[in-house]
């Protein structure tokens, strides 16, 4: 397998104006595997005015229907390089390689979506008062900074890229600075595809050089970030220096709510992947768990015995459901949290340690007896460990939902249709499922309340939100 270790720059691999490049660490055996060149402001700025030429002389101007055409041969050809990309992800994050392969699918089902969504895309006309003719547009913002995140790298490239491009505009797509290889290779076999030059540019590099270098860019119309709540801030306060547009996937500290009435046994065998797939790095992850106390004693049981039966171990492997951290900074930074918990009395039903010599590796951890003003029931650990706690009064187990300053998925599992609908309108979140632990569907908004940031990914709103509105009127 051939790596991509060059800048991806007008539809060509490019090595980086200074030369630099950096290591990558493969998690699972804490060697190093490849130098990936490291942009900085000069590759911004050459990239951001190829972009923007890119976007004046036919991007913008090309016909709906030759956009859909080159947005599902993008589909379709990421679709026949699905295991190469795969295990270009396991490889730098140490994602199961199962995992792997189902995020490359819904990379191409997010470009098929957007596709057949480009003459979908309409405007409308207003009857108003004084008479005549008064109709809006949708139009493209120009040149779109997407900042994607390591945790789940390819498939968020792909929702920021896909509904940009569908909607007109081109994109300088920043990856993480430890998952670059599939951003990489998403540039290039995009314009394999038949994507014009510099309609799609790819600068792998820090976030501190290159990232507030596309936010401070006089050129770049909108960014759109997913990665954590202080970057999110950060970013949001340069954007505002000319009043760039954003939009912010955050952090979360998301509910598992599990009522007794509910198949509560269900809901216990499967709520342990809610919070320990990919790790316990994800956003969405159901790191707080309550049950109504008739039910909490055997649902713990249950889940504990549904958490120990977790396959961990090498993501090369089928087999495998958890990975490594994707590095021993992050595992640290878990350790961290459950130092504190030992030392505030935290119970660990299963869980804690460190369950190989070598790769960043935890074990799947739960808690019980968390107090609620304690750091892992309070804020995003972004590792695998979940609070398991008990309620007896719905309006209480509400306010505690909500005391987080995150809001961003979750799941509430019931029988009763009136109280699943009275508790999901309650819940201070962007994305609930009931009876369900689904957050992510290319077809439905995604995104959060509160800190958990501003906008949606996914869905037409995603579509909407790489556009200007514009209203148009015509006098009789």
């Amino acid at each position: 397998m051939v790596l991509p270790t060059q800048l991806s720059l007008d539809g060509v691999y490019r090595d980086s104006a200074s030369g630099r490049h950096a290591a990558l660490i493969n998690p699972a055996t804490e060697e190093p595997f490849v130098e990936v060149a490291v942009a900085d402001a000069a590759d911004v700025d050459a990239a951001v005015l190829s972009a923007q030429r890119a976007w004046e002389t036919g991007w913008r101007d090309l016909a709906p229907g030759k956009r859909t055409e080159i947005l599902f041969a993008v589909a379709r050809t990421l679709r026949d390089h699905n295991e190469e990309i795969a295990q270009l992800e396991t490889l730098h994050i140490g994602k199961p390689i199962s995992d792997a392969r189902d995020e490359v699918a819904l990379g191409a089902r997010v470009f098929e979506y957007y596709a057949g969504a480009i003459t979908q895309f309409c405007g409308q006309t207003i009857p108003v008062a004084r008479g005549g003719f008064d109709f809006t547009l949708r139009q493209p913002m120009g040149v779109v900074a997407a900042i994607v995140p390591w945790n789940f790298p390819f498939p968020i490239a792909c929702w920021k890229a896909a509904p940009a491009l569908a909607a007109g505009n081109c994109v300088v797509l920043k990856p993480a600075s430890l998952s670059p290889l599939t951003a990489l290779k998403l540039g290039e076999l995009a314009h394999t595809a038949g994507l014009p030059a510099g309609v799609l540019q790819v600068l792998s590099g820090s976030g501190s050089t290159i990232g507030d270098a596309l936010v401070t860019h006089p050129l770049i119309r909108k960014i759109s970030f997913t990665g954590s709540t202080a970057i999110g801030r950060r970013i949001m306060e340069l954007a505002s220096r000319d009043l760039k547009r954003v939009s912010l996937e955050l952090g979360g500290k998301s509910p598992n709510i599990v009522f007794a009435d509910a198949d509560w046994r269900r809901a216990a065998e499967t709520s342990p992947m809610s919070v320990f797939a990919n790790t316990g790095q994800d956003c969405c992850a159901r790191s707080r768990v309550f049950v109504e106390r008739g039910i909490y004693e055997p649902f713990v049981e249950q889940f504990v015995a549904a958490t120990k039966k977790l396959i961990v171990g090498d993501p090369a492997k089928a087999e495998t459901q958890l990975g490594p951290l994707v590095s021993s900074g992050q595992r640290a930074t878990v350790e961290e949290f459950l130092a504190d918990a030992r030392k505030r009395g935290s119970r660990f039903a299963c869980g804690g340690g460190r369950p190989r010599a070598k790769g960043y590796y935890l074990e799947p951890t739960v808690l019980l007896d968390v107090s609620k003003e304690d750091r892992c029931w309070r804020e995003e650990i972004f590792g695998p460990v979940v609070c398991v706690t008990p309620f007896d009064d719905e309006t209480q187990m509400l306010r505690d939902v909500n005391a987080s300053p995150y809001g961003l998925s979750g799941s509430l599992w019931t029988n009763d249709l009136r109280r699943a609908l009275r508790v999901a309108r309650r819940v201070e979140s962007g994305v609930l499922s009931v009876n369900s632990h689904s957050s992510v569907h290319a077809e439905a908004p995604f995104g959060g309340f509160k800190q958990s940031g501003l906008g949606r990914d996914l869905g037409m709103a995603a579509m909407e939100g790489y556009t200007e509105l514009k209203n148009v009127y015509v006098g009789e």
